[in-house]
């Protein structure tokens, strides 16, 4: 649990620098706070409200790597240094998951960071766990590992470092140019073939991208850092990620067109994923900032998950059902087979888990392993 307290409040409109445009209250709590105007205009100056603060809280982790089981996703473990997200885009899956510790998944996800500085000797000591098996760990798999206050905390390069001793397989996914930081580090894995990188592109619009993901790198930097990072070696992939039918999903070739010539081998997409209360926060924003097309990409989204905003069950997650779904599912397939883009799964370019040093040889002397 983090340490300090969060008050959450359901009003809101716009603020600057920020994705989602209300604070919906935390589903497991048994009352909710509401803003209600009495009639004397008092919501009237939320409007001129100050941008608001970050704040940073630690957490207390209890285990580095969180593990899965789902046949929707690439990898088995991953590490997430980071809760909450300072990119603030307003359809991130993992917003939800701030309710687990009390938060709103709205503003306060974006606003109030939950950050684990133990997480790297964490991480060191399950490495060591005698039966250990390495497979390639995802960083970035729920929050960005390179989101702004990654540039202080250096939590994530010293997760890298870990990974680096112990020859341990790893896949990154970032919105950020800021992984470019760490390009000694991935250059040196990808020597090794223990990393690939995928940089998730969602527009190639820079008003739309500021307005959906208003923190996150522009479409321009994204692109310029897969470019850097080819041209130091390191695979590198894009993930159009989400596809929002009848808002972005019309970019789809360009954006894999764009990366293609940036460098990137690789590509994959998502069809945009609405879990519990993102559901709420995606329809307020659109009604927000584009009113006179809400009702129809709604519509459309619900095309594309049997009538609802959103369903869960495996094998549809990522992709969707429907007529609607399986047309931007050949349109991607036959733009990346032409393009030559492999898929971003493990199982298309595999990393090699066979150099992963068991702890044994990692932390003693070789005449002691002998023992």
């Amino acid at each position: 649990m983090p340490d300090g307290l969060s008050v959450s409040v359901e009003s809101l409109a716009p603020r600057k620098g920020r994705g989602a445009v209300t604070n919906p209250p935390v589903r497991f709590e048994s009352t909710a706070r509401e803003a209600f105007d009495d009639g004397w205009g008092s919501l009237a100056d939320f409007s001129d409200l100050p941008p608001l603060p970050t704040t940073l809280l630690r957490e207390r982790s209890r285990s580095a790597m969180a593990w899965n089981e789902s046949p929707d996703l690439g990898f088995d473990r991953s590490l997430n240094p980071y809760r909450g997200c300072e990119h603030g885009c307003i359809y991130c899956y993992a917003r939800p998951s701030h309710a687990y510790v009390g938060y709103s998944p709205g503003l306060d996800f974006e606003t109030k960071l939950l950050f684990k500085p133990d997480l790297p000797s964490l991480l060191e000591k399950e490495l060591c766990k005698p039966g250990y098996v390495a497979k390639p760990v995802a960083l970035g798999a729920n929050t960005d590992p390179y989101q702004p206050i990654e540039r202080t905390l250096l939590i994530t390069r010293q997760i890298l470092e870990v990974l680096e001793r112990f020859a341990h397989p790893v896949t990154i996914v970032t919105k950020s140019a800021g992984v470019l930081r760490d390009i000694d580090i991935l250059a040196r894995l990808a020597q090794r073939n223990l990393v690939h990188v995928c940089l998730s592109v969602t527009t190639l619009d820079p008003a739309l991208a500021r307005r959906m993901e208003p923190r996150a790198a522009s479409p321009a930097r994204r692109l310029a850092a897969l470019r850097s990072l080819a041209a130091a070696g390191i695979p590198t992939g894009v993930l159009a990620a989400p596809m929002i039918p009848g808002l972005n999903d019309a970019e789809l070739e360009r954006i894999l067109a764009a990366s293609l010539e940036a460098g990137a081998t690789r590509a994959g997409y998502v069809l945009l994923r609405l879990p519990h209360e993102v559901a709420g926060l995606f329809e307020a924003w659109l009604k927000t900032h584009m009113p006179d097309r809400a009702a129809r990409v709604l519509a459309l989204v619900r095309e594309t998950r049997a009538g609802a905003l959103y369903r869960s069950s495996f094998g549809e997650r990522q992709t969707g059902t429907g007529p609607y779904a399986d047309l931007l599912a050949a349109r991607f397939h036959q733009a990346a087979t032409r393009m030559g883009l492999a898929g971003t799964n493990a199982r298309s370019q595999p990393l090699d888990c066979s150099q992963f040093a068991p702890p044994t040889t990692a932390t003693r002397p070789r005449q002691l392993a002998l023992l």
